[in-house]
């Protein structure tokens, strides 16, 4: 903070800017209630590069309505003393208006999102920048550099091709504006894997005020590394932990989405419990997935921002801490 102490931040991510040009319109009220009843400090945005543009077919205004929205809840998080993580979770493989939806990699046209939004930011302290969700099915020298990349559909295995650019050159391109804020960065397997940092693959930053990075766990088994426990890992976090700073920007469990083994002894609530445990304990940072009623894990079954009972009431329970004087 201002006074040169640490930060404690955590809150919720509130899905809606990345599918609809108005966050379905209920955005305003969905951060609202995040902020003022369930006492997020913290609030992480999905948002779209098309959008912000203007570029998606329901869209005839440039991007000015839509980027008028993401003003507005910035100015809202700051003035009830809460920080914004403004979150680029979908691209469009390089071409504007098509594609538009989660990728494995930025793209150029991420590089002209975030020589837009950035300088409209910069200096702002209430304003944390999220470079790429969550980079996937690539290597760390990708996640690195870029480079071309091929992608497959899972259900019609279509394939899509474009030109990659890496993590490095989104954040050269964040600080080419002048902008210093914190940036936050999620490493491969969308986001779950962080060892290539510590291998070589850090970013380089000389010229902001620094790199978070950023881990996404759920409870689900990823290519090199299987399942893994909470405690598991919890340990090669905290290793990680030693050198570089980190956050936790999605986690949640959704045995709909992703069951259990019949022999473990996790449930979605006492997985999510756990977890909340391990991040308190470690004064971790983090925002929960998501405040949405379709967006699972789902921390609200409805519009009335009813708490779901496995995850819901134990993030809102978790979050009460931030009230506290």
């Amino acid at each position: 903070d201002g006074g040169g102490n640490p930060a404690r931040l955590r809150g919720v991510n509130c899905a809606g800017m990345e599918f609809s040009r108005t966050g379905e319109g209920r955005i305003a009220e969905t951060v609202r209630v995040a902020v003022t009843e369930w006492h997020a400090n913290l609030i992480r945005l999905p948002l779209s590069q098309d959008r912000w543009f203007g570029k998606a077919p329901d869209q005839n205004d440039g991007g000015e309505a839509y980027r008028a929205l993401v003003h507005r809840l910035v100015d809202f998080c700051e003035a009830q003393d809460a920080h914004i993580l403004l979150d680029l979770h979908w691209s469009d493989a390089g071409v504007w208006g098509r594609n538009i939806g989660q990728h494995n990699l930025p793209d150029a046209n991420s590089i002209a999102f975030w020589k837009s939004m950035a300088p409209v930011y910069r200096g702002n302290p209430a304003v944390l920048f999220d470079l790429y969700n969550e980079p996937a099915h690539i290597t760390w020298d990708e996640w690195l550099n870029g480079g071309p990349v091929t992608e497959s559909d899972e259900k019609t295995k279509a394939t899509l091709a474009y030109q990659a650019v890496g993590m490095q050159a989104v954040l050269d391109a964040v600080r080419s504006t002048g902008a210093r804020n914190v940036v936050v960065a999620g490493g491969i397997n969308w986001a779950y894997e962080v060892s290539g940092i510590v291998h070589g693959h850090s970013l380089s930053d000389p010229d902001g005020a620094g790199v978070v990075y950023a881990v996404h766990p759920y409870p689900h088994a990823f290519k090199g590394i299987g399942r893994e426990t909470i405690d598991q890992w919890a340990a090669r976090m905290e290793a990680f932990g030693k050198s570089y700073p980190m956050i936790v920007t999605e986690f949640g469990s959704s045995e709909a989405m992703w069951p259990f083994p019949k022999d473990s002894h996790y449930s979605d609530e006492r997985w999510n419990r756990e977890m909340l445990g391990v991040l308190s304990a470690r004064k971790w940072n983090w925002t929960a997935w998501d405040f949405h009623p379709t967006a699972r894990p789902c921390l609200v079954s409805d519009w009335k921002y009813t708490p779901t009972p496995e995850f819901g009431v134990w993030v809102k329970q978790a979050l009460a801490e931030n009230a506290r004087p």
